[in-house]
């Protein structure tokens, strides 16, 4: 294979991914809530959790929900309150992966799956923070 032909075939696999990667991207759902508080949840099927996926760095906080066996989780009642208590957004994740717009600060985000309540304090500030749920485990 000559050179010319090599660097043509790179080319072509780049722009393929390239595009595929978009069209990827171009899946997400739209943001929910209102102001400085956003959320889009998904995830479910290939498509769908490569995007979210590939979209968590374009986000303060993300949120992964799955068993203590690796298996994702859906339906997950979550509750994000500010450092001060008060609840700044509420919703249930319809997928195992929630990207979330919120104002730099310390939250504490309870969630709530499969019988089973779990929380982390989070600091979204500069870059993307992702928490990590898991349930059915113990502790």
């Amino acid at each position: 294979m000559t050179s010319f032909a090599l660097n043509l075939r790179r080319g072509l696999v780049a722009c393929a991914v390239l595009s595929l990667s978009s069209l990827a991207l171009a899946q997400l759902p739209p943001m929910r809530g209102e102001g400085a508080a956003r959320y889009v949840c998904g995830g479910i099927g290939l498509d769908e959790s490569t995007a979210f996926r590939a979209a968590m760095k374009d986000h303060p906080l993300s949120l992964l929900f799955a068993r203590a066996d690796g298996a994702y989780v859906a339906e997950v009642r979550v509750r994000i309150e500010g450092a001060d208590g008060r609840p700044v957004l509420a919703l249930r994740a319809g997928g195992p992966v929630c990207l979330v717009d919120l104002p730099a600060g310390r939250y504490v985000v309870h969630a709530e799956a499969e019988g089973e309540m779990k929380q982390q304090s989070v600091t979204v500030g500069t870059g993307s923070r992702t928490a990590d749920f898991r349930f059915g485990g113990k502790g």
